[in-house]
């Protein structure tokens, strides 16, 4: 694994040693950091990309399915690709809430006791 060294957060400021990397990288407040990004990030990427593959699927193989008229000359494939675009902006937006609400306190916390050297 790769290992890259941060610029500093302020000017003239001492870097953090490699010790210190690793000691946070191993704590449990890092751990629960990890895993709250995760536990959400995943999910919605499998989700995001079987409703994607689902989508594109009916597209191939369910032509009929897809050309049916929703109103006028609207049909299921029009309405189905908009909603990619609309998943894909709900999905930015609950991941930017969640993150400066849950996520950033965290990452913070820990970025300011390893510039404090605490």
């Amino acid at each position: 694994m790769a290992t890259e060294t941060p610029p500093p957060a302020k000017p003239g400021a001492p870097l953090p040693s490699t010790e210190e990397f690793t000691a946070v990288q191993q704590s449990a407040e890092f751990g629960e950091l990890r895993r709250s990004y995760r536990s959400f990030a995943f999910p919605l990427t499998v989700a995001f990309i079987a409703w994607y593959l689902l989508y594109v699927l009916l597209s191939n193989y369910a032509g009929d399915f897809m050309g049916t008229k929703v109103a006028g000359n609207i049909n299921v494939a029009l309405v189905l690709g908009l909603a990619q675009f609309l998943t894909t902006f709900l999905i930015a937006w609950w991941y930017a809430r969640r993150a400066a609400t849950r996520l950033d306190p965290k990452a913070e916390a820990i970025k300011s006791r390893m510039e404090g050297g605490a």
